[in-house]
């Protein structure tokens, strides 16, 4: 079964060319990041020159200290990222994890999420 057949032509898989995979591309946004939000979750951004968003994630154990806790964060922003990814300009987003997020609900994140998303899609830093 192919990557298209899992995830359906819709555009929202989260494929190896959605992902920021190199140390290099996250040192990139973390040097010149722009900041969408700072409750539960900081998410960074920047252009890169591509026609679709791509997404890092790093959370730490010091914000998590439970496994449980930091996978149950990496899903929720992986899923809140697919679903919201078509929407989204040509941005490599890095998602770190806020004082006090394993202990919010999975609906209060995921807003939290959406609110970054939106601010990051009328962004006019962001060349579309």
């Amino acid at each position: 079964m192919s990557t298209l057949e899992r995830t359906g032509d819709s555009g929202e898989g989260f494929g190896r060319e959605r992902r920021l995979t190199q140390s290099s591309q996250f040192k990139r946004v973390f040097a010149d990041a722009n900041r969408a939000s700072r409750q539960s979750f900081v998410v960074l951004y920047r252009p890169n020159g591509l026609d679709q968003p791509r997404l890092g994630l790093a959370i730490a154990k010091k914000c998590a200290r439970r496994a449980v806790d930091r996978n149950r964060l990496k899903r929720i922003a992986r899923e809140s990222f697919r679903r919201s990814g078509r929407r989204l300009p040509g941005v490599d987003i890095v998602v770190l994890c806020a004082q006090g997020a394993p202990r919010e609900s999975n609906q209060r994140l995921f807003d939290v999420l959406e609110r970054a998303w939106a601010h990051i899609e009328k962004s006019s830093c962001v060349e579309s």
